[in-house]
């Protein structure tokens, strides 16, 4: 993940989303009217209002909120704080937001569309569509040398969906790959127009073609299917979406999720009529949030690269709910059916390569599924993920239940809220952790 489009830098290693014990359905009687209605859902969910409330009025953070519902009904809002320091406008549910790494989830639904409809299989090597990526060698030492031998596995479709290609991440990436992804602009998402201290600067991130072209031409930290690594594999995904597709990747969200679901407030380019409901990212340094993206002069407000499909949506509350909620309507929402079934439910499955351990890794104890992490046992069938800015999401179809926080600051392990976020939930739904 890049700085602006000169002088980019890295950001910090992201937390991510602890899932914890069973979770069942609880009623939304909550409604998108504000202030009121807002009231009563807040009341329901005591843990996460004090939380929200004690994050706010000590400072760390200006404004928090989430929504919680249930897939027949509307979600119920805990909305505390404003959308910036100093700043009147409080955030609501629809505040806009950088989600990061929550755009990995909606990528890999729009991969499993073309899946459903034939245009690419799982196990399909993506060199069918990207011949770059016929013959990929692997790094014999990763963190120290760029000595490579030639792959003996194609990377495929799967892959790419479950962070197994072997490809690297400019947040985790070390050794000299890392400073070979800083060369290339292989650091996919925007944070600042400004320099932040301590972190490598990088080339300009290309157009999503050449990224691709010049990605091909670097090393993998591992033999595909072999090892979970985090990394640009999604936004790799969207250059093989748009050829499977015929379509620009950014086009093709449009017209496959965000319209049909009525997502009209998910963004790569914010544009400027919508500015006004843009919150700014903060970095918390020593009990003072310095402003790293101000909402008024966002880097978000600049045309991308290209639409990072790993982590550059900006989306409202209200919008990644309606997601999360077509989800957990197996694939249709308001009588709009986005995907089957069948699909729906194979997407959020264990889609890992049977070789492959999570254990030691964001995604600990847990499977892979289309761009999200998929609990096991207790947590079985939960399917989610969370953002370098603090946003953190999950979903269970089983339960018909569903539940987004989103907060605004850099880097996310800063504040536990992916830890801790499902958690409270479960708390204020009486649930034991």
């Amino acid at each position: 993940m890049n700085m602006a489009a000169s002088g980019q830098a890295m950001i910090g290693r992201r937390g991510f989303l602890a899932w914890g014990g069973q979770l069942a359905a609880a009623g939304a009687i909550g409604a998108f009217a504000p202030a009121r209605a807002w009231a009563r859902a807040a009341d329901l969910y005591p843990t996460i209002r004090s939380q929200f409330e004690s994050y706010v009025s000590s400072g760390k953070l200006p404004g928090v909120i989430a929504t919680i519902g249930r897939a027949a009904g509307l979600p119920d809002i805990i909305a505390v704080g404003t959308q910036g320091q100093g700043e009147p406008t409080p955030v609501d549910i629809d505040s806009l937001w950088r989600v990061y790494s929550m755009t990995k989830p909606v990528t890999g639904m729009a991969a499993m569309l073309l899946v459903d409809e034939g245009k690419m299989k799982l196990d399909q090597p993506i060199s069918e569509f990207l011949p770059e990526f016929a013959n990929m060698t692997v790094l014999t030492d990763p963190d120290k040398s760029m000595d490579a031998v030639p792959a003996k596995t194609q990377i495929t479709v799967r892959h790419l969906l479950t962070h197994t290609a072997g490809l690297g991440y400019s947040i985790i990436t070390k050794g000299p790959l890392l400073q070979a992804y800083l060369d290339n602009g292989i650091t996919p998402g925007v944070v600042s127009r400004f320099p932040i201290p301590g972190q490598p600067a990088s080339a300009p991130t290309p157009d999503l073609k050449t990224f691709s072209e010049r990605l091909a031409k670097l090393p993998l930290i591992a033999e595909p299917g072999t090892k979970w690594s985090y990394s640009i594999s999604l936004d790799l995904l969207g250059r093989v979406i748009e050829v499977a597709s015929g379509m620009d990747f950014e086009v093709f969200l449009k017209t496959r999720i965000f319209e049909p679901l009525r997502m009209d407030s998910s963004y790569f380019q914010v544009p400027k009529s919508e500015a006004k409901r843009l919150v700014s990212n903060y970095a918390p340094v020593n009990g003072v949030l310095f402003p790293i993206d101000p909402a008024p002069t966002s880097i978000y407000l600049d045309k991308p690269a290209f639409a990072f499909g790993g982590a550059g949506m900006v989306s409202s509350a209200r919008d990644y709910d309606r997601f999360l909620n077509m989800l957990a309507n197996y694939g249709e929402l308001d009588g709009v059916r986005v995907m089957t079934t069948e699909t729906a439910k194979l997407a959020m499955s264990d889609l890992l390569p049977s070789a492959v351990s999570t254990d030691g890794t964001f995604a600990s104890g847990a499977g892979f599924g289309a761009g999200g992490r998929v609990g096991k046992g207790v947590n079985d069938g939960i399917y989610g993920w969370g953002g370098a800015a603090g946003t953190v999401a999950f979903v269970d179809p089983k339960r018909k239940l569903r539940a987004v926080c989103m907060a605004q600051y850099m880097p996310s392990n800063v504040y536990p809220f992916h830890e801790n976020f499902a958690k409270w939930v479960m708390q204020d739904l009486g649930l034991p952790a």
